[in-house]
């Protein structure tokens, strides 16, 4: 079975109505991003930042994978398909795709502000002001902030250069690390963009452009997938 790789980004929640920052002048909801997530806006005013991810939490747990979602689990029956988002919903594992992995963390987690390690479910959509963990300290969203590390990308970029083939939907390309794995798939390796605006990634060689929404692109690439191209 071939590896397809799919790196997937803000676009392909986006149709399923969950908002992002990047196509609302620099607005997220309202916030500033510098404002809601970095560690400084955590360490400015812990309620607003709470209050923030509870109303992306509660989004997120009203939205329903969209189609673009659906094919890419669908896709699974013909590829080994490994998913790496830099969405923070789980609307991907939703749709029923297997291995996900979680890029800039989950909104369904929170973790101890003194132990990483220490990592927790949450259950329903609300984390609050003196939610502690077994420490004793103030949970926080198991969310990678803009300004810290990203734990995951040295195991992104290993299942990167893996790939047979390499698909990018519904990102920009512009957040770094992220848009940096594209770099270390094979050159042999066929790779697809599906976004209604062509990134600046024309360096790439084996490279395919499908100028379209998530949804409508990937049912494009999943007939060209299927007959070979």
């Amino acid at each position: 079975m071939k590896k397809l790789i799919v790196l997937s980004g803000a676009g392909i929640s986006a149709e399923s109505g969950l908002a992002t920052f990047r196509d609302s002048g620099g607005l997220w909801e309202g916030h500033r991003v510098e404002d809601v997530a970095t560690p400084e806006a955590w360490r400015r005013n812990q309620e607003l930042v709470l209050e923030f991810y509870n109303q992306r939490r509660k989004a997120a747990l009203e939205a329903k994978p969209n189609r673009g979602h659906t094919i890419l689990a669908e896709l699974q029956s013909q590829f080994d398909v490994t998913i790496i988002t830099q969405n923070v919903d789980d609307l991907h594992e939703r749709a029923g795709s297997n291995k996900v992995i979680h890029l800039h963390g989950s909104l369904f987690e929170s973790r101890s502000t003194i132990d990483p390690n220490l990592i927790y479910k949450i259950d329903g959509w609300e984390l609050n002001k003196g939610d502690k963990c077994e420490k004793g300290s103030q949970l926080r969203p198991n969310i990678v902030w803009f300004g810290e590390a990203v734990p995951m990308i040295e195991t992104a970029a290993q299942i990167a250069s893996s790939a047979d083939i390499f698909l990018v939907v519904g990102t920009s390309m512009v957040v770094y690390p992220a848009a940096s794995l594209i770099d270390y798939v094979p050159d042999r390796a066929k790779k697809y963009v599906v976004d209604p605006k062509k990134p600046d990634i024309l360096h790439v060689p084996n490279l395919t452009f499908i100028t379209d929404t998530a949804g409508v692109g990937l049912a494009k690439l999943h007939s060209m997938l299927l007959a070979g191209d």
